[in-house]
This record gives structure tokens, C-alpha cells and sequence, in this order.
């Protein structure tokens, strides 16, 4: 009998263990700094939950799409994604709201990061401020206008408007000329000086190639990419132009009707915790939401880190975006692209 209650014993164990490993979580983000996140999140995770964590990666689109292409039976359980393509799958009905009750660091949480676009749909988990960077030792930069002036002509580069980037650097030369809140004009004027640019980038590793070949020496770019032109051996520079910075979130979002949500609520929390975003803003991967982290001030020079630059941050609504966009790549196609 004892001997039989002993095979049972390993019998169940060996089946819990199976199904543990059973457990998978699949989910969805940006392509960049696969490799730390593996470290600092994945990992730690896989070792708490004793599950499997799939990774997809690819670009905005292509995540939307495949999101929106398995509505009826989600391949992907949980995603981060921009402020604005969170709204745009929340309004297609393609994400589930989250409780807050169930993750326990919310309260950690910025203000601001808690219910970015309403409704619960979405939780921040980073932030960014968007500037310009620059070759130092070649230029000055002072203000977002100078990357329309006579010295920059030739030299710059500047966003795609279907790109994050793309209405916040509208945004901001909007500012900068005194525009309003109207950025039909901002584009025309772009496109008066369409001739002026090297290119218009998709990707923020595009622009670290051309500027490393020193094709291009001024660009805006966001925070996130700033380490890449840190490492170069060439003297760029994070501006500080008079009109101020401007600045997104990142946010997580949950699919709805995946089956798996409790798995993609714990692995929502970690990402949260203190211990994780102090990680992953150590390696200057992400800035942190949580407002509990505390880095060294050689670490947080290179983040958009803390309350006051968090405040101070030019940060376009997620439905001006999502209202206006359609119109603005239609009037950036005929103006700008010609």
C-alpha cells in the first residue's frame, strides 16, 4: 500500500508539472531590446508562473492586424502597444477592459498611466518624451523650427506621419511656428520643404543607420532609441528646444475572449512591479510608469524619468490621433510624398 501511495504521489506531481508546463502565454510587442527583456522579464516570469511565454514581435501594423484577423479565437493573448492603436482596437471591440483590482501594483502607478485611454482598456507601462537629436560638434539645435531652417536643408530627416513619431513631431513644428492646434497648415509646410529632407523613416533603426553614416545629422526620435546613438562613437546630443518636448506612453492591453486572461493578468503585474520597470529602466530599455522606481541620476539623465519631466511632456490625446489620421496621411500622401 505505502508503496503504491508512493507511485500516486509521484504520479500527481509529475502531472501537475505537466500541466504547468502546459501553460502558455503568448504575447505581442515591439521588436527592440529582445534580448534585455528576455532577461530582466521573461525569464523571472517563465520561473514565478511555471509557464511558457511565446513572443511575438513585428511592427504596429502587422500586430493590429493579426489581432483583428483572430477576433473569433485570439492568438494573442496580451499586447503593448501605443496609446492610440490601443484606442483603435478598443473601438473595433477587439480588447477586454482590465480591473484594477487585480493588479496589484496599479496604485504604483502615474496618474496618468492608470486609464490612458478610457474605460480601463488600456494600463501605461512606459513613457517617452520625443526631442531631436543631433550631431553637436555640427549644429545647434534651439528650437523644433530649426529643422525646417536653411542650416538643417539637406541634412535632416523627419518621421512618417503613419509612424508614432509622426503627428508628435507635427505636433511640436506646429509649436514652433505658431500654428495653433491645426496641423493641416504644419504639413503644407513640410511638404514646401519636402526637397529639403533626406527621408521620411518608419523605423527608429533607420534613422540610427543613416544618421551613424552621418547622411543625416538632425532627426526627432524618442527616448526609447536614444541609447543606440549613446553607443556611437559620433558626439550626438538630446536637444532641449524652447517649445519643450513632447511625449506618448506605451500601454498594455488584454484581447478579448482569450481564455488565458488570469496568466496575462499576473504577467500585466510583474511587468508593473517595482522590481521589473527598476530592471528594465537600468538597462535604459524603458522609462518607468511605476512611480516607486528610484535610479541613479547617470541612469535617469538617459530616461524620461520622474514626476516633473512626466508633467512637462507635449502629449497628444489618443483620439485626436485616431480622429485626424486618415486626413493627415491623406493630405501628408498628396503634399509631402509627391
Amino acid at each position: 500500500m505505502k508503496s503504491t501511495l508512493s507511485i500516486l504521489a509521484v504520479s500527481c506531481a509529475m502531472g501537475s508539472a505537466a500541466m504547468a508546463a502546459d501553460r502558455t502565454l503568448t504575447i505581442s510587442v515591439y521588436s527592440f531590446a529582445q534580448d534585455e527583456y528576455k532577461e530582466a522579464l521573461y525569464d523571472p516570469f517563465e520561473a514565478i508562473c511555471g509557464c511558457d511565454v511565446v513572443v511575438e514581435t513585428g511592427n504596429s501594423v502587422e500586430r493590429m492586424a493579426k489581432i483583428e484577423a483572430n477576433a473569433a479565437d485570439p492568438v494573442i493573448d496580451m499586447a503593448v502597444i501605443s496609446t492610440q492603436d490601443a484606442l483603435t482596437l478598443a473601438r473595433k471591440d477587439l480588447i477586454a477592459p482590465l480591473d484594477p483590482a487585480k493588479l496589484t501594483n496599479f496604485d504604483k502607478l502615474y496618474d496618468t498611466a492608470k486609464d490612458p485611454i478610457g474605460d480601463h482598456m488600456a494600463v501605461g507601462y512606459t513613457y517617452y518624451a520625443s526631442s531631436i537629436v543631433y550631431r553637436s560638434d555640427l549644429v545647434e539645435i534651439d528650437s523644433w523650427g530649426d529643422l525646417l531652417g536653411e542650416e538643417l536643408a539637406g541634412q535632416v530627416a523627419l518621421p512618417n506621419i503613419t509612424g508614432t513619431q509622426g503627428p508628435l513631431t507635427v505636433m511640436m513644428l506646429g509649436k514652433a511656428l505658431d500654428a495653433g492646434t491645426d496641423l493641416a497648415p504644419v504639413i503644407t509646410e513640410i511638404g514646401a520643404h519636402a526637397d529639403d529632407i533626406v527621408t521620411f523613416y518608419s523605423r527608429s533603426s533607420e534613422l540610427v543607420q543613416l544618421m551613424n553614416q552621418e547622411e543625416v545629422i538632425a532627426a526627432p526620435v524618442g527616448r526609447f532609441a536614444w541609447g543606440s546613438f549613446e553607443k556611437s562613437s559620433l558626439p550626438f546630443a538630446w536637444a532641449t528646444p524652447k517649445e519643450g518636448q513632447a511625449g506618448g506612453m506605451n500601454v498594455m492591453v488584454m484581447t478579448k475572449n482569450n481564455g488565458n486572461e488570469d496568466l496575462a493578468y499576473q504577467f500585466m503585474d510583474y511587468w508593473l512591479s517595482t522590481e521589473v520597470q527598476t530592471k528594465v529602466a537600468q538597462m535604459l530599455v524603458d522609462s518607468p510608469a511605476n512611480k516607486d522606481v528610484v535610479v541613479s541620476d547617470e541612469i535617469a539623465k538617459n530616461l524620461t524619468y520622474g514626476a516633473d519631466v512626466i508633467n512637462a511632456l507635449n502629449i497628444m490625446p489618443a483620439a485626436e490621433i485616431v480622429d485626424n489620421r486618415a486626413a493627415w496621411v491623406e493630405q501628408w500622401n498628396t503634399e509631402v510624398i509627391q
